[in-house]
Formats: C-alpha cells, sequence, structure tokens
C-alpha cells in the first residue's frame, strides 16, 4: 500500500501532477484512488470529468475522488457535534450559533486525512494520489492528529471524572455522555492510527511541487522544514512548468529562460539530496487522459512514479545538554572544513568551499543565534545557542 500526498503553493499544477502520477499508475496495472482534500476542487477539471464525494472509475484501474468534508461530518460526527452543542446552548444563544461553536477545533482536517487512513486500513487500493491544499492550509491539516490527540484526551478524563461522580444519581440519563465518550474514543484511536499510518515511509511519501520561481521555492522550502519536524517522509520534488529550449529567441523568452535556469540551479543546491523531477511547460493546457499520460511520461520517464525514491530523514533537531539545539542534515558528496554561516531572520545562508546552500529554519531555531557549524562524515551540524532570557525590568 502506497500514499503519496502533493503539496505546494497554490497554482503551482500539483492537481495536474497528482492525475497525472496516478494515471501512471494505473496504466502500470495498480489499482489507482486519486483524490482532493482541497476546498477548492480541480481534480475533475483535470480529468475535464465530473466527480463526487464517492470514489468513481474514470479509466481502466484508476478512480477519482474529491472528499466533501461537509457529507463526512453528518455522516460520521453528528453525535459527538450535536451534544457539545447541549452544552454550549442557554439563554441568548440560539441553536443555530450552538451549533457553530460546537464545532470542534480542526474536524474537517480530521476528517479529511480520516478518509485517507480509511483507504489505508481497508487496502481498497493499491496507492492512494492525493491532491492536496495549499501548503499552509496542509502544513496545518498535518499537525491536526497530534493537536486533536491532546483536545480529545484532556476532553475524555474530563467527562469521565464527571460521569463518575454523577453514576450514583443519573441513572438511565447517562446514556447520552456515555454514547459521546465511546465516539470520541473512537475517534482518538483512529487518530493514532492516522499519525502513525502518515509518518511510516514504507507506506506514506510528500511530494513537494514548484515552480523556478523565489516566492514558490522559499515556500517549498519551508514545507520540507515543517514535515521534518513532524517526521513525516519526503522523498522528492517536483519541478513544473520548465520553459523549453525554442527557436524563439525573442527578448521575453531569453530573459524568462536565465531567471528559470537560476532558479533551477537554486533547486538543485537548496533541495539535494531529494531526486529532482522536471515537467515542462506546455503550449496547451494539461487537460484529460491523453494529457496527463504524456505529462507522467515527461516527467518520471519509465518509472513507476509511486515507488519510493528516498529514505532517510532531511533534517533532525537534537537537544544539547546546555539547552541549545543541534539542527543535522545530509549534505552528501560534499567535503571542506570551512564552513561559514549566515543568518537572517528564518533564513541560513551556508557555504562549505564551492558549495552554496540557502534554507529556511523552523520557527524553534529561527529565533536562536547560530554557535557554529562542523561537517563531518556527509552530515552538516549546525549548533544553536540557549534562548536568552530577558532582562527584568527595574521598578523604583
Amino acid at each position: 500500500m502506497r500514499i503519496i500526498l502533493y503539496l505546494g503553493k497554490g497554482g503551482v499544477g500539483k492537481t495536474t501532477v497528482a492525475a497525472a502520477t496516478a494515471l501512471r499508475s494505473a496504466e502500470l496495472g495498480y489499482r489507482t484512488l486519486v483524490a482532493s482534500t482541497d476546498i477548492a476542487h480541480s481534480l475533475a477539471d483535470s480529468f475535464d470529468l465530473p466527480l463526487s464525494d464517492e470514489p468513481a472509475e474514470i479509466a481502466p484501474n484508476l478512480w477519482a475522488q474529491e472528499i466533501s468534508v461537509v457529507a463526512d461530518m453528518h455522516n460520521y460526527w453528528s453525535t459527538l457535534q450535536e451534544y457539545v452543542a447541549g452544552f454550549v446552548s442557554g439563554p441568548g444563544i440560539s441553536n443555530v450559533v450552538a451549533d457553530e461553536l460546537s464545532a470542534i477545533p480542526g474536524m474537517d482536517e480530521i476528517v479529511s486525512l480520516l478518509h485517507i487512513n480509511k483507504q489505508a486500513q481497508e487496502r481498497n487500493f493499491d496507492r492512494v494520489i492525493i491532491d492536496a491544499a495549499p501548503t499552509g492550509e496542509t502544513i496545518r491539516l498535518l499537525t491536526i492528529p497530534d493537536t486533536f490527540r491532546w483536545y480529545a484526551g484532556h476532553l475524555s478524563r474530563y467527562e469521565t471524572g464527571v460521569i463518575k461522580a454523577l453514576k450514583p444519581f443519573a441513572g438511565r440519563l447517562m446514556k447520552g455522555p456515555m454514547e459521546v465518550l465511546n465516539a470520541l474514543d473512537k475517534l482518538d484511536e483512529s487518530t493514532a492510527e492516522l499519525r502513525e499510518t502518515l509518518s511510516d515511509p514504507e507506506v506514506s511519501s510528500y511530494r513537494v511541487v514548484l515552480q523556478p520561481e523565489k516566492m514558490v521555492i522559499r515556500e517549498a522550502e519551508r514545507a520540507i522544514s515543517y514535515l521534518g519536524l513532524f517526521n513525516y517522509p519526503v522523498d522528492s520534488v517536483v519541478v513544473n512548468r520548465i520553459l523549453p529550449d525554442s527557436a524563439d529567441e525573442g527578448e521575453f523568452y531569453r530573459k524568462r529562460r536565465e531567471i528559470q535556469a537560476r532558479y533551477l540551479q537554486m533547486i538543485e543546491d537548496n533541495f539535494r539530496p531529494l531526486p529532482i523531477w522536471r515537467a515542462p511547460y506546455y503550449a496547451e493546457e494539461v487537460v484529460g487522459l491523453e494529457a496527463l499520460s504524456r505529462l507522467a511520461f515527461d516527467c518520471f520517464g519509465n518509472e513507476d512514479p509511486c515507488q519510493i525514491f528516498y529514505e532517510g530523514a532531511l533534517q533532525e533537531i537534537l537537544e544539547l545538554d546546555d539547552g541549545g539545539l543541534r539542527l543535522r542534515l545530509p549534505i552528501p558528496f560534499v567535503s571542506g572544513n570551512d564552513v561559514r554561516l549566515r543568518k537572517r531572520g528564518d533564513e541560513m545562508f551556508i557555504t562549505i568551499g564551492n558549495f552554496k546552500r540557502e534554507m529556511i529554519l523552523p520557527a524553534v531555531l529561527a529565533k536562536r543565534r547560530a554557535a557554529g557549524g562542523s561537517l563531518r562524515d556527509g552530515m552538516l551540524e549546525i549548533d544553536f545557542l540557549p534562548l536568552e532570557k530577558p532582562t527584568p525590568v527595574a521598578t523604583a
């Protein structure tokens, strides 16, 4: 079972790449589902076929689905939401307002992710390809399992204590709360399974789609940085819409190719050791099965696009005895003792001989001062000082 999740800045073509990957997987004989978790679905537009919130077979071995959070909320979690609404309703609070307030934080994201986990557990398909929402929303979605488990655990302990205290007096009135506790426990258990599935490198892979543009590259770097913090395995990067060589040497295209060449080199430097796949910029729209099949071949060639292309952590953060932190990065095929670092906000500029790399630091490191770095056995280690304590303000 393989789950591949494509994410990236809005408009970079991740829906198209996800659809092309799924189609190629189906052509290789694997039962494949491609599903969209983006609220603004465009998967149906990519295939130029109508889709619904249920998987529909659109080609041999290929099913597609646009996940409906609203439908799942009503089908699976209405009991829990109705019970919470009962607590917040009261004088001056209408039923409509109470219902809105009762939505547990992150419930819509959890439902989308549980949909993915359901397919993994039931193994209805050999591969599940996810067309995710834009980067920021997807990163928030992927942090939800940890946040929700904390929330559910505290609510469950509170409810258990209340029910235990009232049990001698409540009698048949206990039926409602117990149903809610059972629903909450089931949801918590499913979320734990989900977290395990999403972080298993033998099952799940994350791929960032980007274009050779500065803002897009920076957002992709942040995405990979945060995925690393939560131990989500990234196995490659897809660079989309690369201008082809052309006999047209007009000034506009010449400048655009020069800019792209500069950023393509930056991508090679900043995202190593990840494999980097390249997809061309076509003169026509990439819509429909024939165009998507062509894109899959131009991007991945004869490779199976659902295989695991890279294994191993892209970054590791260790706690030091003095309260500092150490960032470890794999930088193979680079040698040298002179490691020069320059930090500006959440950006780190690394120079080792002729090797240069710019990276975005996680928030936990961005607010600390760098103490120096060294290269050992293909691993770059950068130490960060403990956080400085604020100076107490003297009072008269």
